[in-house]
């Protein structure tokens, strides 16, 4: 068969330097499909990387996912704490802590041999099921010492392995650990000056793992650290001579309500805090209420003062007991006599300061109280801090106990912060643990007394320590004023004679209060050689050994030109 071409059709062709617009449409659907095709691969690529992600997280054990989020903190730094002087209170310091991988590790029973071989203390039972139980990290121990960790590096076992961890170094141990706190293993605060930086945003930092330079600028505290450690171990000592089961101590800048110094005890070391939340580690300062016993005699003695009722010069009749029904309210050293303002102070008298309540009424009482600050929750840095219990009903017996100190429970801290009121002026001032100038404390100050009744307060607490129960914590050359309270405590709902709760409510210099001491010993039994175990044989006496060790730190130079009458020439 012939071979024969085929048939094709010719257009015509086209000019020189031109193209057919056909053409040019199919070059740009080609283009457009690339970089569709582009875009389609970018988000494959993107999911793809979170499925990976989110498979990885999956086939993770909840000890390793938890670990790299808690980790982030763990890592994070935390501004140093330091005194008012710049001595250190707490610091960060790396530490190494032990895991393991296990679905890297050969034999688990070897394993754990090989670690209980050079660390102590190894639970087999729990290591030996982390180790068998397939995650890809468990947590085995927290805070090892380097001679640890070179000791189980050596053992070269596959699947054990260290990371470096953030802890908490306090320096002074329990000096001020009431003060300063804690953090727990993730250190995060949880009491404290420690938790308070956290409640400030240090803690959603560190959660976004967003702080973890060591550049944070540290957290100056009002406390001085030397003064802070005189009263602790006047403390300890006080506990011990007097037999007591607890006691505790605050000084105040009166002018600043600045926190010089606050101890709780007993307490515990933030380095080992296995003790700290037992029950008898309360921070009773700020935390604990308690019913004052006579130093409450002060706020009813500048109560009836303030209202304009009760001068100096008023008298009142103690010659009798007063009877409430089926209550008899006596005094302890009854005088049977009437007795004046000043002699109602000194001498403490139940029955004469009751009746100045009364001049006042029941109102006005709970008023006045609540005026100082005495029946609301403080507003303080620290976190551990107790509301005032009180009648949920004032009746008139309920205002004649309270005026010398039984029926309303209130922190000591804020008894020390009413009482500063009760000298410096009348002006109340809340307590803060970080330092504060007298400018800016006067900005937050409120006048709850008038100046006048401030100076016979002053002269009262002085005349005390002169002539009355405050004898015992006099200082020569600083002009030391105070009241004493002896608290029956209620032991099985009834207030017991042989259960006691002693304080002393002191102030220095009287002329012009820079600092106010508030000493409480729970429990205390008489020393050896006496029958008694009052206020004014324990507590004053401790208030005179703090403040004779403490004048030199706080800068205050003795002096021996005042008077307590020049005291009442303002007035």
């Amino acid at each position: 068969m012939p071979f024969a071409l085929p048939r094709m059709r010719f257009g015509p062709f086209p000019r020189f330097g031109s193209r057919p617009a056909a053409h040019r449409g199919d070059r740009l659907m080609r283009m457009g499909r690339g970089r569709l095709g582009i875009a389609i691969g970018c988000f494959i690529a993107v999911y793809a990387l979170i499925g990976g992600r989110l498979v990885q997280y999956g086939l993770t054990d909840l000890d390793h996912a938890g670990t790299y989020g808690v980790n982030d903190r763990i890592l994070a730094a935390r501004p140093d704490l330091i005194d008012r002087r710049g001595n250190l209170l707490a610091t960060d310091i790396r530490v190494p802590a032990l895991y393991g991988e296990p679905r890297r590790i050969i034999d688990p029973d070897e394993a754990v041999e090989a670690l209980a071989s050079v660390l102590p203390d190894v639970d087999y039972q729990d290591w030996h099921r982390k180790l068998s139980s397939g995650a890809g990290f468990v947590w085995l121990r927290r805070e090892i010492t380097p001679r640890q960790q070179a000791e189980v590096m050596a053992l070269g076992i596959p699947g054990i392995g260290f990371r470096e961890e953030t802890r908490r170094f306090y320096p002074g141990g329990p000096t001020a650990a009431h003060i300063v706190g804690l953090v727990n293993i993730d250190n995060a605060g949880t009491a404290g000056i420690e938790k308070y930086v956290d409640d400030q945003g240090l803690g959603t930092l560190q959660e976004l793992g967003l702080d973890q330079s060591d550049a944070l600028e540290p957290v100056r505290l009002s406390i001085d650290t030397g003064v802070q450690h005189i009263v602790r171990d006047e403390l300890v000592q006080a506990m011990q001579r007097y037999r007591a089961i607890a006691a505790g101590g605050v000084i105040l800048n009166a002018k600043t309500g600045e926190v010089v110094a606050m101890v709780s005890l007993p307490d515990y070391d933030p380095n080992n805090p296995f003790n700290a939340l037992d029950k008898d580690r309360l921070n009773r300062m700020s935390a604990g209420t308690f019913e004052m016993g006579s130093t409450f005699k002060a706020f009813t003695t500048a109560m009836a003062l303030d209202s304009g009722l009760v001068t100096l010069e008023s008298r009142f009749d103690a010659r009798q007991p007063i009877r409430y029904g089926r209550f008899t309210i006596n005094d302890f050293h009854a005088k049977k006599r009437v007795l004046s303002v000043p002699e109602t102070f000194i001498y403490s008298s139940n029955i004469a300061t009751a009746k100045m309540a009364e001049v006042v009424g029941i109102d006005g009482h709970r008023a006045f109280l609540k005026r100082l600050g005495l029946l609301d929750r403080m507003d303080t840095q620290l976190p551990e801090v107790a509301k005032p219990l009180e009648p949920a009903e004032w009746k008139q017996l309920n205002s004649i106990t309270i005026s010398f100190g039984h029926g309303v429970s209130t922190t000591p801290l804020q008894t020390a912060v009413a009482a500063a009121a009760l000298v410096n002026g009348g002006r109340l001032i809340p307590p803060s643990f970080l330092p504060r100038t007298e400018t800016e404390a006067n900005a937050l100050a409120t006048q709850v007394i008038k100046a006048e009744t401030s100076a016979m307060m002053r002269y009262l607490f002085r005349l005390n320590a002169e002539q009355g129960s405050g004898r015992r914590a006099t200082v020569d050359g600083f002009f030391v004023g105070g009241k004493t309270g002896t608290a029956e405590k209620v032991i099985n709902g009834r207030y017991s004679d042989d259960h006691r709760f002693n304080a002393f409510l002191a102030a220095f210099p009287m002329d012009d209060p820079e600092y106010v001491v508030l000493i409480i010993i729970d429990e205390p039994q008489p020393e050896e050689g006496q029958h008694s175990a009052t206020a004014g044989l324990n507590a004053a006496p401790t208030v005179s050994r703090i403040i004779g060790r403490s004048v030199p730190l706080l800068g205050v130079e003795p002096r021996y030109d005042v008077t307590r009458d020049a005291l009442l020439v303002s007035y």
